[in-house]
């Protein structure tokens, strides 16, 4: 209850109360900072990252139950259905974009062999053909790897897209919501690349920081536009699936590296950030016309 003992004290003190969406604001990224510890020595004791998402929603409930609001409200409808195909075919589309881009500048190259003969070793299909083998890896990545991170993903987006862009929603423009949002989320990444467990070994932290920042951020854009849009977390759940698995399962794994790739594949790169910072903008331009204006 230390947040709501913190609201006790500003109150008692004489400062101007913070209104309700403000409070559930700071008391969620009390929550998350206060969780963030638990998460990451989870993360280290399963060798998996959906215990710290996982404490993101835990954090969003927590939040909600010291301020008084309805779990209700973190939007749980789902939504017209052509928003979750937007959502998940956008992620696939700027990965594919990047990657195509990478590959045809030689910035990397399509595809890994040795990535190949250990996915079909793998699958036990030692008479398949490279081309099957990655058909085959496309449709999994696509299908049951995609459902494989619900967990996970869902714990984060409870917090980031189900409570916080709305809570932020009362108070400030799209512009300034969508923008505040991804750095926000960006941040929760930020110490697990200045530890060393996320990020490349080829190009400088600063470097991977920027260019994270900007991907997440447009990513943020984009999600925050469909919560707005829908009123549900959903498509921003499919969005974030969409996009760590077709990055982390398929293009990545599967182009072969050269002395350039570290620069500029995966999230860590500029390709992608780059190809969704054009959809980001697109969707920014359609928020503002449609949320709310341009700020000034």
């Amino acid at each position: 209850m230390l947040a709501a003992l913190c609201f006790n004290i500003q109150q008692q003190r004489g400062a101007k109360p913070l209104n309700s969406s403000w409070r559930i604001t700071s008391t969620f990224i009390l929550f998350v900072v206060c969780l963030y510890p638990l998460g990451v020595w989870l993360l280290l004791r399963f060798q998996s990252a959906s215990p710290l998402m996982l404490t993101v929603g835990l954090a969003a409930v927590g939040a909600c139950l010291v301020c008084g609001r309805q779990l209700s409200s973190l939007g749980w409808g789902w939504g017209d259905w052509k928003y979750q195909y937007q959502s998940y075919l956008i992620p696939l589309a700027y990965a594919a974009i990047a990657y195509v881009g990478i590959w045809g500048f030689s910035l990397g190259s399509w595809y890994d062999s040795g990535a190949v003969e250990q996915i079909r070793s793998g699958y036990m299909l030692d008479s398949w053909s490279d081309e099957s083998i990655i058909a085959l890896r496309f449709v999994l990545t696509a299908t049951v790897s995609f459902v494989l991170l619900l967990p996970g993903v869902l714990g984060e987006e409870v917090g980031w897209r189900g409570l916080l862009v709305p809570a932020l929603s009362k108070n400030l423009s799209f512009s300034q919501v969508a923008i505040l949002s991804g750095i926000l989320w960006s941040m929760f990444h930020w110490p697990l690349m200045l530890l060393g467990f996320y990020g490349n070994s080829g190009t400088p932290l600063l470097f991977q920081l920027v260019i994270f920042t900007v991907c997440l951020t447009s990513m943020s854009v984009v999600m925050a536009y469909f919560r707005y849009k829908t009123n549900s977390l959903w498509p921003a759940v499919t969005f974030h699936m969409s996009h760590n698995v077709f990055l982390q399962k398929f293009f990545t794994p599967l182009t072969e590296a050269n002395e350039s790739t570290e620069w500029f594949a995966d999230e860590f790169g500029v390709a992608v950030p780059i190809v969704a910072t054009v959809f980001g903008l697109y969707y920014w331009r359609k928020g503002v016309r449609e949320f709310g204006r341009v700020e000034t």
